[in-house]
């Protein structure tokens, strides 16, 4: 399973030793205006800069206006910066056929596209048909909506060998993240203070507590030596 991180924050990239490599980054409108910068050509081109500094293999970034010729515009930048710092580049788009002529422009480019906010089964039958390389539904929000997300997933899970592959999101518990595992999902997104705060689990410290204090009372002067064995 890829692991991504969902921030476009880039101070929040780095993670504690105990998670799994980072294969990327994902990143929307609402993440980069949370991280202080611009949803705009220039901003997105500081994230390319900043990924290709962090040595990230992929960055998902999210056009912000169903508008082809603005995508146009946006890729013929973005894509130089991207091969230069050596970053794969993936652009996120709502899952909505009003963004369908620029999924078809983007395609054109060569570039893998991600469908977000991805919600029913025929949202995704509608995604693989176009050829996405990707949908992203939202675990926490459909859990939320009382949807019968594991469905959804598994429908999700089901196509991914037509070549559209599930990256999950919105992953609110460590529960989750083990069924998402087990389903075979090809990807997920996760908040970085949420897998930082798996990087360890206090049945582990716990674990490692009582080893320790064995240990102290098995070299204990009072305690009797055994013959035989060690």
């Amino acid at each position: 399973m890829k692991f991504y991180l969902d921030s476009a924050d880039a101070a929040q990239w780095s993670l504690p030793a105990g998670c799994p490599p980072v294969v990327g980054v994902t990143t929307n409108p609402t993440l980069v205006m949370q991280a202080g910068l611009p949803v705009s050509l220039p901003g997105y081109l500081w994230l390319v800069a900043q990924a290709g500094e962090h040595r990230l293999s992929e960055l998902m970034l999210q056009l912000p206006r169903a508008d082809v010729g603005e995508a146009a515009q946006w890729l013929e930048t973005l894509l130089p910066a991207a091969l230069q710092a050596r970053v794969r580049l993936t652009i996120k788009l709502p899952c909505h056929p009003d963004w369908q002529p620029v999924l078809r422009e983007v395609q054109a480019w060569g570039v893998p596209t991600l469908l977000t906010g991805l919600s029913n089964p025929v949202q995704l039958l509608w995604a693989s048909a176009q050829g996405a390389s990707y949908v992203a539904p939202y675990v926490g929000r459909l859990q939320a909506d009382g949807r019968d997300v594991w469905a959804l997933l598994r429908a999700c899970v089901a196509v991914q060998g037509e070549g559209t592959q599930l990256l999950a999101a919105s992953i609110k518990s460590a529960d989750v993240l083990a069924q998402l595992i087990a389903l075979g999902a090809h990807a997920v997104t996760v908040r970085p203070e949420f897998a930082a705060s798996l990087a360890t689990d206090p049945l582990t410290l716990a674990a490692m507590a009582q080893f320790d204090a064995d240990i102290a009372s098995s070299n204990s002067p009072s305690l009797p030596v055994q013959r035989g064995n060690p």
